[in-house]
């Protein structure tokens, strides 16, 4: 398991910064969001044209936002909020 800063907000990976997993995510949620992920980090490296990589790069984009990993970070939200943007995010990837 990786390093985390005190305030829980990052993971440190080879001394760098990374920004952490929303903990208020539902175990299941979390993993769900997490296959969509890797399924889509996969299609970005098989993809066989700029279109597809574009695609799976969004997907991308979908699950790091809705994992709380990128866009606004998820400790200025609300409960409310942060269960919208998983909500959302995993509705989009399903």
């Amino acid at each position: 398991m990786p390093e985390h800063t005190p305030d829980g907000r990052y993971i440190v990976v080879n001394g760098r910064r990374w920004r952490a997993t929303d903990p208020e995510i539902p175990g299941d949620v979390r993993d769900r969001l997490q296959k969509h992920l890797m399924a889509a980090r996969r299609a970005v490296g098989a993809a066989n044209d700029d279109d597809a990589r574009a695609q799976a790069r969004e997907r991308v984009q979908l699950a790091k936002v809705a994992l709380g990993e990128r866009g606004e970070p998820w400790w200025e939200q609300t409960s409310a909020q942060r269960r919208e943007r998983w909500e959302s995010g995993l509705a989009d990837l399903d």
